[in-house]
């Protein structure tokens, strides 16, 4: 017999079930959804010495992510940078590779990317940039802006990334403000907006004026390696207190400045900002930890969670339910102990699961990602998931190259590549040692897997003449000390005259009847892709004009 009760008990837990399953479901994309819009990853660029790592520090500082900040010049106290963790970077006090700083502040989830300011190292920061959804330039108040500020600003513009502008070293004499302004538009060719405005610098630097909340911040320098302490605060429209505090001299410069401010510079559009053609501009001193605080709230407020990104199959919105992720930076040996070798992966959309299978799109292979690790610089810690905007370290075993994307298995599609710039300077490097060979060979090919190098053979000469190509030459510098303290193995350099590279983009070409000059020598790469060198620029055209149909390219794509 038909039971209807029994039936509509049925009924009803299958709707509560259905109910219950889309309530998980919606509450599920709703946790995605605010996980995501708290992150915020930014690069942070500038040219040596105009306080980039002292900023970062301060950053760490308020997150509490450290309690006391370091500095690359206290050989006093024997303190470095936490973001320069390699031996090479404490000893000669400068970054040379990028660092990945992970805290949180004011409901934020913050990723760092911390970049090399020297121009020798600037493929690794236009590496990082890439995995970056908007950038911090630090700009020194007495030097204006720098020749690495120009390079590191263009690849920003290129890839039309927000910029905010944090003009630094207050507490020292700087140019006057309105010509640094007028410089970054003329030099950079970016509108900017001043957020605050300085009063006065060095001895005579008396505070900020926040022209939002229409305010005077005094200027203090005594929190300088710490967060305590209250910045003391008067508003515009209270003339007596300014003029005990500032004088009469600097306050009437103040009041002459506020109503240029007005004309000045444009106003603030935040369309404009997200699209990458208006940078919001901030005054400040690292070093004393003054503006900082300020700088790094009004910076967390108007800049973008992540962002959406191209792919072969088109935008993929990171508020996805599809895990998916680029390789932008391969570091070996970060733990000397254990000989490991990491890659860096930004998050580009949903969440990623420790023990989760991804597919690695390039080798079409499903694996897991082995020991997932978020970073403080050298320092890290399992993590069990991360989100889209969150950088992540995994353990590679060597399957990893820059650039590979890695997605959920339901899926299949892949990021745009990474450019490989043209190296300018070539040796020719051979170990001392020749009992070292499988050292040798094993440290120099780990090292250009990292992209901090470039290594070339010569055409059907195998694996005993070894070329390095570099972008700067302090990174051959680089390159000696990690081969002799991270693998043992001393090396002999000969400077190569070589100035020019092409890859060649004809995959139907016979290179070894390609007829070149006096100067070309022919050389493959660690993907066997074939190129030229040339000493002289003249050579590249007589080169293609002896080949009919050959193309050759100034870079290439991972």
């Amino acid at each position: 017999m038909f039971d209807r009760q029994g039936q509509r008990k049925t009924d009803i837990n299958n709707v509560r079930y259905l109910k219950t399953e889309k309530e998980k479901a919606i509450m599920s994309d709703s946790k995605l959804k605010k996980e995501i819009e708290t992150r915020r990853t930014f690069a942070i660029i500038s040219h040596p010495d105009a306080g980039k790592t002292t900023l970062t520090e301060k950053f760490l500082l308020y997150g509490g992510a450290i309690n006391l900040a370091g500095s690359v010049k206290g050989k006093a106290t024997a303190r470095h940078a936490v973001s320069d963790w390699m031996e090479i970077e404490k000893e000669r006090g400068i970054s040379v590779t990028s660092s990945v700083l992970q805290f949180n502040y004011g409901g934020f989830c913050i990723n760092i990317l911390d970049t090399p300011g020297h121009q020798d190292f600037s493929e690794d920061t236009y590496r990082t940039l890439m995995a970056a959804d908007s950038a911090v330039m630090v700009i020194d108040a007495a030097k204006g802006v720098e020749p690495q500020t120009r390079k590191l600003f263009k690849v920003c513009a290129m890839r039309k990334i927000p910029i905010f502008t944090f003009i630094n070293k207050l507490d020292r004499d700087a140019r006057d403000p309105f010509e640094l302004l007028d410089e970054i538009e003329s030099e950079l060719g970016i509108p900017t907006c001043p957020m605050n405005w300085p009063i006065g610098s060095g001895k005579g630097f008396r505070g900020v004026y926040d022209r939002d909340n229409e305010k005077i911040v005094i200027y203090s320098d005594t929190f300088k390696g710490t967060r305590e302490g209250k910045a003391e605060e008067i508003s515009l429209g209270d003339t007596d207190a300014l003029k005990k505090t500032l004088g009469d001299a600097a306050y009437e410069k103040l009041m002459e400045d506020v109503e240029l401010l007005d004309g000045a510079g444009s106003p603030f559009d935040r369309e404009e900002v997200d699209g990458g053609v208006l940078s919001p501009v901030f005054f400040g001193s690292a070093l004393t930890n003054f503006g900082v605080e300020i700088f790094l709230q009004n910076f967390l407020a108007l800049t973008s969670p992540p962002l959406a990104r191209k792919a072969d199959t088109g935008i993929v919105d990171p508020v996805s339910d599809d895990f998916s992720a680029f390789v932008f930076k391969i570091q070996a040996n970060m733990n000397k102990a254990h000989r490991d070798r990491i890659a860096f992966m930004r998050i580009c959309s949903g969440k990623f699961t420790a023990g989760m299978e991804v597919l690695h799109v390039r080798e079409d292979r499903v694996m897991r990602l082995s020991q997932p690790q978020q970073m403080m610089a050298s320092e890290r810690h399992i993590v069990e998931e991360a989100y889209a905007g969150d950088i992540i370290g995994v353990f590679d075993p060597g399957i990893f190259a820059i650039g590979d994307t890695v997605c959920s298995t339901n899926t299949r599609f892949e990021y745009e590549g990474i450019p490989t710039f043209a190296p300018e300077h070539f040796a020719r490097v051979r170990q001392i040692d020749t009992m070292k060979r499988k050292q040798f060979v094993k440290g120099i090919t780990q090292i250009a897997q990292e992209g901090a190098i470039q290594i070339f053979h010569e055409l059907n000469t195998g694996l005993e003449e070894i070329i390095v190509g570099v972008v700067g030459m302090l990174q051959f510098e680089v390159l000696k000390y990690r081969l002799e303290n991270e693998y043992n193995v001393e090396i002999r350099m000969d400077t190569l005259p070589y100035e020019h590279i092409r890859w060649i983009a004809n995959r139907d070409i016979d290179i070894d009847h390609l007829t070149g000059t006096s100067d070309m020598k022919k050389v493959t790469d660690l993907k066997d892709r074939p190129l030229l060198l040339f000493i002289n620029s003249w050579s590249i055209g007589m080169t293609l004009e002896r080949n009919e149909g050959l193309v050759l390219e100034e870079f290439s794509r991972n």
